[in-house]
């Protein structure tokens, strides 16, 4: 269910590069979990881009793929915005679109901005759907899965 929320929201990204969007979701009062924070992945003033900010670029410019805000970063300050009490011990679902607009099986953890952020808000777990079914992580976990991903020798 939170995850096709997730899907939703990216349904609606206006990122040149991916489709994604996340659902912060948390206990609500009658003790059902709720959504409390909602992203995409969108500029940073939300307004639609001709071309994508990184386009252009210099060779090596260092930064991550898009020039957008990720749908977990947007998610997180959603739920700070309007829940600033309950995103502690929360629980994040990512979703991401394919070209027809339909979900895909995320990869493995490797965006360590997303990990480290949702780690310092305070998240307690990280959702992602997988071909072989849904993956909960915790967030400590999730974050050095993602460091893990970067290095070229994950065995250390």
């Amino acid at each position: 269910m939170f995850l096709d929320a997730a899907a939703g929201h990216a349904a609606g990204a206006l990122c040149h590069r991916s489709r994604c969007g996340s659902v912060v979701v948390a206990d609500g009062p009658a003790g059902g979990p709720v959504v409390i924070g909602a992203g995409r992945n969108d500029p940073p003033d939300g307004c639609p881009l001709a071309v994508c900010g990184k386009d252009g670029l210099p060779a090596g410019f260092k930064s991550d793929k898009t020039c957008c805000v990720h749908a977990e970063q947007n998610a997180i300050l959603d739920a700070l915005r309007r829940h600033p009490d309950r995103v502690a011990g929360s629980r994040l679902y990512f979703v991401r679109l394919d070209e027809a607009g339909r979900a895909k099986p995320s990869g493995r953890p490797y965006c360590s901005i997303c990990s480290k952020l949702t780690e310092a808000a305070g998240c307690a777990e990280f959702v992602l759907w997988h071909a072989d079914g849904i993956s909960v992580y915790g967030v400590h976990e999730y974050n050095l899965l993602s460091f893990r991903h970067a290095d070229p020798d994950p065995a250390r």
